[in-house]
């Protein structure tokens, strides 16, 4: 459940980070929102590489465990 956690705490980033770029903007509102949605999309590339990164490690592991159990059953 830890990577719950961990994109849990990310959205959250993201949202104050949003927030507070929006209270503190020296900028116009147009470039503001931009920073803002290159920022995010930033953050949900990051998001999605974790998220494949842990897939790819369950994968990994069904697969192992898959093969020993074959070598289990099967007969010698």
């Amino acid at each position: 459940m830890e990577s719950g956690k961990t994109a849990a705490g990310i959205l959250l980033g993201i949202g104050v980070g949003a927030l507070l770029g929006v209270l503190f903007a020296p900028h116009k509102g147009t470039k503001t929102r931009k920073k803002i949605m290159r920022k995010g999309q930033d953050y949900a590339d990051e998001l999605k590489g974790k998220f494949d990164g842990l897939y790819q490690d369950v994968s990994d592991k069904y697969e192992n465990i898959l093969d020993e159990a074959k070598t289990m059953v099967t007969p010698k």
